[in-house]
């Protein structure tokens, strides 16, 4: 679920002292959009907050959640955003973040 080396190699990039600010941030607006989706999702933009999230969530080392983003990104790409599972992504989201932080002081 978690690409650990990934966790390691963005904790060298931006520094030990900066790592747990970046995480953060990453976080945090991965959650906006997330929210966003779980709320009051607008197919017309998943493909863009699809890649967004992609993005993000190779960056946090998030595999599985990456996979299913680049899936629906595919998807929404070829305009099929309504088949797009975003409940598997939301849950793939939260079932991630719940792996990175309780795992992530012992690969620090």
């Amino acid at each position: 679920m978690i690409h650990w080396p990934r966790v390691t190699q963005l904790r060298e990039e931006v520094g030990a002292e900066d790592f747990e600010e970046v995480v953060d941030l990453f976080l945090e607006e991965v959650e906006e959009v997330i929210t966003r989706l779980r709320q009051a999702p607008d197919r017309s933009l998943l493909e863009k907050d699809l890649h967004f999230l992609k993005g993000s969530a190779l960056s946090l080392g998030f595999q599985s959640f990456s996979a299913l983003c680049q899936d629906g990104e595919r998807q929404s790409a070829a305009g099929h955003a309504d088949t797009v599972d975003l409940d598997a992504i939301i849950n793939s989201f939260e079932a991630s973040k719940s792996v990175f932080q309780s795992e992530l002081p012992g690969h620090i």
